[in-house]
């Protein structure tokens, strides 16, 4: 038995992990050198069935994996199922192993010294997913492509000077290196690319800038769940997609049942030999939870802060605690309301304060920051920042292709896109809804439109899944209407949410490549299904090394009606990247993101009663 949580979907506690990983090797079917990918509450809808852990265990080096689902009231395996053929997210102690495997390999330390590198300890290796490309050499194994950079003092960025033309790949799990690659040798760029304070005079003339509220946060916490000002949510940290957003309700109204990125790729665009491999699906290969930073006041967040740690299970099955892996706080975002009125001269102006729920990750080179927003006007918002640093190829004498722009001497860094898919599972004012997509769009010419400036919106009821495959259209103001039939407001419409799609971007990769097979959910912008448990993640739950066709593709095939049921949204956004030389030695922040807007879930603007400020000066 464990001791009660305060919330059916709390994250698991270090106990329950502990219960949920002695019972399914009580079970004598896993060998005791296996491991575990993730370690979470299973957050199906059972509510009969009382708290579930859902466990992903590597048994061996073979390429197969284990779902099992452990009651943690008692301890008993409810669930078993082996995947041959599948990997998990890439493993941290196996990527030790993929490293420790190059070093002891004498051609690669031979390749190094040809290039006048004799230290290891002066290599960083970078493992990478290895994506599928029909490798003979990959068949039956967890692999990883290795790249190399040189760091001559260990602080160094080592991002500035990649040793260009040697890679490897790695069976990490065996530790074994079956393929060498030495295209010859590049010269290492000169530029250290530092981004360090003490090597760039400080910028003169930034006042100080105070954030305090002298009476503290307006928001209330409840262990995982939060309250302010009209909204509830549940808050915590999934090792895969980072923060889930669940129950999220406005004055006891449902919105959402349940919201995350469930998955994203990286697909790069430089078609050579040496990088045209490159893609990543930084949720399912490796996972933003996993990965998130121990943020810090003042640089990571500022302000009166409150934070959530997670516990999350590494790979030995043992609980460990990220720190402040998500930050709380209150901001001002500006004018949320005004108005002048000229007859009078009265003037009537509300600030708008949100609250952000926030979190960062490191995803190798790249830093991932992901804030939802929620508006004291009813609406939420996701935004993510992308900085860090770019992957970066070395070219020596040579000149950039145009698929990787110069960003320094001697270095360039391909083209790429980061496309994020956010799954959102709705309950706007109850469990069925309805997807209408609004298009705004001109009048035909005649007599209903003398002058010719009429428009209109136009709406279309997505009735089934492949005709809800949707692309933006900015052109037409697209956006997606999540629309409760049975309930209405005051002028007879149907209440609804409005999905408002904010840089919309998809798949740059021809139809036939290895990419796009896998990474299907990016070539859509919308994707809406019935709800079913078992689809949880866009590219499926094991994208590593997989052939291609799972998650979206295959769950939409079938056609299945959208209409009387419950729904998700799959909503595909994010950045296509040009580098830059403004974008090195550190990437300035790049955002992208969406909205989720009330469109007739009220009666009137629910922010009327937000109070003025306390004074403005004139």
């Amino acid at each position: 038995m464990t001791a009660p949580v305060s919330h059916p979907l709390d994250p698991l506690t270090p106990e329950e992990i502990g219960v949920a990983v002695a019972a399914v090797r009580a079970t004598g079917r896993l060998a005791p050198t296996a491991t575990f990918s993730t370690i979470t509450v299973d957050d199906a809808r059972r509510p009969a069935a009382g708290r579930r852990a859902r466990l992903v265990i590597v048994p061996g080096p073979e390429a197969s994996i284990v779902e099992a689902s452990v009651a943690l009231n008692t301890g008993e395996i409810v669930g078993w199922v082996a995947h041959d053929d599948a990997r998990p997210a890439l493993g941290f102690g196996e990527s030790l192993v993929a490293i420790a495997a190059l070093h002891e390999h004498e051609g690669f330390r031979a390749a190094l010294a040809s290039r006048g590198i004799a230290d290891l300890a002066k290599v960083q290796i970078d493992p990478w997913p290895a994506g599928n490309f029909g490798v003979a050499a990959e068949q039956g194994r967890r692999v990883a492509h290795c790249i190399c950079f040189y760091r001559e003092q260990p602080g160094d960025n080592g991002y500035a000077r990649p040793i260009e033309g040697l890679q490897a790949l790695v069976d990490m799990a065996r530790g074994e290196v079956l393929e060498l690659i030495d295209s010859g040798i590049v010269p290492l760029p000169d530029d250290p690319g530092s981004y360090f304070p003490e090597d760039h005079a400080p910028r003169p003339g930034l006042a100080p800038l105070v954030i305090a509220q002298p009476d503290g946060v307006g928001f209330e916490i409840d262990g995982n769940v939060l309250r302010w000002q009209g909204w509830s949510l549940h808050v915590s940290l999934d090792p895969l997609e980072g923060i889930v957003l669940r129950d999220v309700a406005y004055n006891g109204r449902s919105i959402l049942r349940r919201a995350s990125i469930s998955e994203m790729v990286v697909p790069y665009g430089d078609p050579g030999p040496l990088h045209g491999w490159k893609n990543a699906f930084d949720v399912g290969e490796w996972g933003l939870g996993r990965l998130a930073n121990s943020l810090t006041l003042g640089c990571d967040c500022v302000g009166e802060i409150r934070y959530l740690d997670a516990v999350l299970a590494d790979e030995q099955g043992e609980a460990g605690t990220i720190a402040n892996a998500i930050c709380l706080h209150e901001e001002d975002a500006g004018i949320l309301w005004k108005h002048n009125d000229l007859f009078t001269g009265r003037t009537e102006v509300r600030r708008k304060r949100r609250l952000v729920v926030s979190s960062i990750a490191t995803v190798g080179n790249y830093e991932y920051g992901f804030s939802w927003y929620f508006h004291q006007d009813a609406s939420l918002e996701l935004e993510v920042r992308l900085t860090g640093i770019m992957s970066t190829m070395a070219t020596g004498r040579g000149r950039p292709e145009p698929f990787s722009p110069a960003i320094a001497p001697g270095l360039a860094a391909p083209v790429h896109q980061h496309l994020f898919c956010a799954r959102l599972d709705v309950a706007v004012d109850g469990p069925v809804n309805e997807v209408h997509e609004v298009d705004v769009v001109p009048l035909q010419a005649g007599d209903g439109n003398p002058w010719g400036n009429g428009f209109a919106p136009v709406v279309t009821r997505l009735t089934s899944e492949r005709g809800a495959r949707r692309l933006a259209d900015p052109t037409r103001s697209r956006s997606w209407a999540v629309v409760n039939p049975d309930v209405r407001n005051v002028v007879g419409q149907p209440v609804a949410y409005r999905l408002v799609p904010r840089a919309t971007p998809v798949l740059l990769a021809r139809e036939e490549s290895s990419v796009a097979g896998r990474a299907g959910f990016a070539t859509r912008n919308l994707w809406v299904t019935p709800y079913d448990a078992e689809e949880r993640r866009a590219a499926g739950d094991f994208p590593s090394q997989h052939p291609g066709g799972a998650g979206l593709p295959a769950w939409t095939a079938p056609d299945r009606s959208l209409v009387g049921t419950e729904v998700v949204l799959w909503h595909t956004f994010g950045v296509t990247h040009v580098p830059r030389p403004e974008d090195w030695p550190v990437m300035p922040v790049e955002t992208t993101g969406f909205q989720f807007l009330p469109a007739g879930f009220f009666d009137r603007n629910p922010a009327l009663d937000v109070p003025p400020p306390d004074h403005c000066d004139g």
